[in-house]
């Protein structure tokens, strides 16, 4: 008798909440299985854990289906609720995840702020430019190439974004590159600091049919084709990369701005009479 398959991250998901609502090949699907993958490797305790999610597809990534403790919170929200969770339970690990238009567009206030202070959070940005669950209208993150109405403001670079403003764990990968980005999410768990990965996804309901794409092995090919390792984009020097993206790491882990001003400070003396 044939011992029936059980999958590794069964355990991972919330019984009788196995059936998303994600289009059939999003890209969402690849990035919360990095994610999973990554706690399955490092042996988390899923009680251990609390998962944060904005509004929009990618927002449907952990709640209600991880079998962890979720907050879906409202649109532009998620890092200030996971900030407040964090500050009230720091022993946790908790992580956001959510879409470039929730991050980046409506909260991106929040996530500036938070990555100055040096919040200990973990914030996965599923970019693929469009605000899906409103009809696929341009959002600000860096894969904004494919306007609905005439959009004409260029993207931001989140990554970019993160590094100014102090983040001492940046990273971006496609959902192309799926090994790529869970070990990330796995270096970025294990870090105290504030952590930002990039995933660059798309949307095959409203994205893939403005670039010319028919469906998701479509878009993977044409992610693989667009991604530069940031180790060539160094060496090369390469500005505006016009529709390609930088792959990689691009800060640390390092310590976190408290450490690294500390480490700075000279020896106090009390009392030096």
């Amino acid at each position: 008798m044939t011992k029936a398959l059980r999958h590794p991250l069964t355990d991972y998901i919330r019984r009788g909440a196995e059936m998303t609502p994600l289009c059939a090949g999003c890209g969402s699907g690849i990035v919360a299985q990095a994610i999973l993958r990554a706690i399955h490797r490092l042996n988390l305790d899923m009680d251990d854990l609390v998962f944060v999610s904005g509004i929009g597809c990618a927002g449907w990534i952990p709640s209600p289906y991880f079998n962890a403790d979720t907050l879906h919170t409202m649109p532009g929200r998620s890092v200030a609720v996971a900030t407040g969770v964090k500050l009230f339970r720091p022993g946790l690990k908790v992580v956001v995840i959510s879409g470039d238009g929730d991050l980046v567009g409506l909260g991106g206030n929040h996530l500036l702020h938070a990555a100055r202070r040096g919040a200990g959070l973990v914030v996965v940005c599923v970019n693929n430019g469009v605000y899906e669950l409103t009809g696929g209208q341009t959002t600000p993150g860096l894969a904004s190439e494919i306007p609905t109405f005439g959009e004409y403001a260029p993207p931001f670079d989140a990554c970019d974004l993160m590094r100014a403003a102090g983040a001492t764990y940046v990273a971006r990968w496609t959902v192309y590159h799926a090994l790529d980005l869970s070990l990330s999410v796995q270096k970025a768990l294990l870090h105290p600091g504030f952590s930002f990965i990039e995933a660059v996804s798309y949307c095959r309901t409203h994205a893939g049919p403005r670039v010319g794409s028919r469906g998701p092995v479509e878009m993977m090919q044409l992610y693989r084709d667009r991604a530069v390792p940031v180790e060539r984009v160094r060496a090369l020097g390469l500005t505006g990369l016009r529709g390609r993206w930088a792959v990689g790491e691009f800060v640390g882990p390092r310590t976190t701005p408290c450490e690294a001003e500390e480490e700075d400070l000279p020896e106090v003396v009390l009392n030096p009479t």
